[in-house]
């Protein structure tokens, strides 16, 4: 994402303009526009016209539409966003309060304008900062298998996303007769191969993970050297190195919260974002099976820990996920705020923001979003608190599960 022009007032409300350059920004808009915002993109508008006649004609037209925001969609597999809301400001084609859906683009800008106290939060902010950072983590490709099955998944910095799944049936082993099998495990190969290569740039030099049981995965980076050396495709060839072979319990894509806390694969992704998040997860996890006094999830038992000083300096860690932001109760969303202002800015503590795509967030999210780990033990911080919970935004997701 490029920032184009940035004008914040001192009561929180202002403008920014974007020019999104790669699908992972599409994420970071869905994270930042919020209903009630202004959202002006270019657009394109069916228009009906009326002749002398009596006759009419439809036409589609390209132009720049403003619209207050009422709801977004976005798809996770396309990187698609969007934005559906009434009309504000009167064109030569459209009126006020018509309804439109801007669909946001690659390459072409697009400002968003919030208005009210507070608007442009800390946290919005944020999000700019992050996505305008011109060192994001890079991808990683991921090719989860078993024997008949592959999940091709692409982990970016802020999400973790299912390309392609295949699945080919492959004739067991009967009576001695291993031909058919063999045969039919190299179609299985192949057609993974071309499914990842049609997904792959060859030209970028990015970790490529092959995981599975047994020794499924071993085989295939064996087949993708073979293919490569005997077709003459040097740019395959080259990517010798970036295959990383790991064990996995399973073929399915939520063994991928294991694989990622491998030694090896640590070693390779150790300054990556969803590494460092997952990490933090695991100590998070380590501490709450202690049972010491450490660890707590749940909003009010964390917003307690919080106003008790026990998530400051010294080790003090919020885990919040980003799902919580996502609040269409503007009130709501400002709790959270203020809760990551008073640990950050006050308390002088450590502030994580998981994202909700990527396995350590959803397993935040299991836990209702959100979780401290104290500098000083506190005890009975649930009492009376029986039932409390708190309402996670939930968006379209694929199948997979923690």
């Amino acid at each position: 994402m490029r920032l184009i022009k940035q004008n914040f007032e001192r009561d929180g409300s202002g403008l920014v303009t974007l020019f999104p350059e790669e699908p992972e920004d599409m994420w970071y808009a869905y994270n930042l526009i919020r209903p009630k915002d202004l959202l002006r993109a270019s657009a394109l508008r069916r228009v009906t016209t009326e002749s002398a006649t009596g006759s009419t004609s439809s036409t589609r037209v390209h132009t720049t539409l403003t619209i207050r925001v009422e709801s977004l969609d976005f798809d996770p597999q396309s990187s698609q966003l969007h934005v559906s809301g009434r009309i504000a400001e009167e064109t030569k084609f459209t009126k006020v309060g018509q309804y439109h859906t801007l669909d946001l683009e690659l390459q072409r800008n697009f400002t968003l304008t919030k208005d009210g106290d507070e608007a442009w939060d800390s946290v919005a902010r944020g999000i700019i900062k992050e996505s305008c950072d011109p060192v994001k983590s890079a991808d990683v490709w991921a090719v989860v298998m078993q024997e008949g099955l592959a999940n091709l998944a692409v982990l970016t910095g802020a999400r973790t996303v299912l390309r392609q799944r295949v699945e080919v049936a492959i004739p067991r082993k009967r009576g001695g007769r291993a031909s058919d099998h063999d045969k039919g495990l190299e179609k299985f190969f192949q057609t993974t191969l071309d499914t990842l290569l049609r997904q792959i740039d060859l030209t970028e030099s990015k970790p490529i993970l092959l995981a599975s049981p047994g020794f499924t995965a071993s085989s295939f980076q064996k087949f993708i050297i073979d293919t490569a050396t005997r077709t003459g495709n040097k740019a395959l060839l080259a990517q010798k190195a970036n295959l990383v072979v790991v064990h996995s319990s399973s073929g399915h894509l939520h063994s991928l919260t294991e694989i990622l806390q491998t030694p090896e694969v640590m070693a390779r992704l150790k300054d990556t974002q969803y590494a460092r998040e997952g990490k933090l997860m695991d100590e998070f996890m380590t501490l709450l099976r202690k049972d010491d006094g450490r660890a707590w999830y749940g909003p009010n038992e964390v917003e307690k820990a919080v106003e008790k000083g026990a998530v400051g300096r010294g080790g003090g860690v919020l885990l919040i996920s980003n799902a919580l932001f996502r609040a269409q109760d503007v009130a709501i969303r400002r709790r959270w705020v203020r809760l990551v202002d008073k640990v950050r800015d006050v308390e002088g503590g450590d502030v994580r923001t998981l994202s909700s795509e990527h396995e350590s967030g959803k397993r935040l999210d299991g836990l209702g979003g959100i979780a401290a780990i104290l500098t000083f033990p506190l005890d009975d911080l649930d009492d009376g608190d029986e039932g409390a919970e708190t309402e996670i935004p939930h968006e379209n997701t694929d199948d997979i599960q923690i």
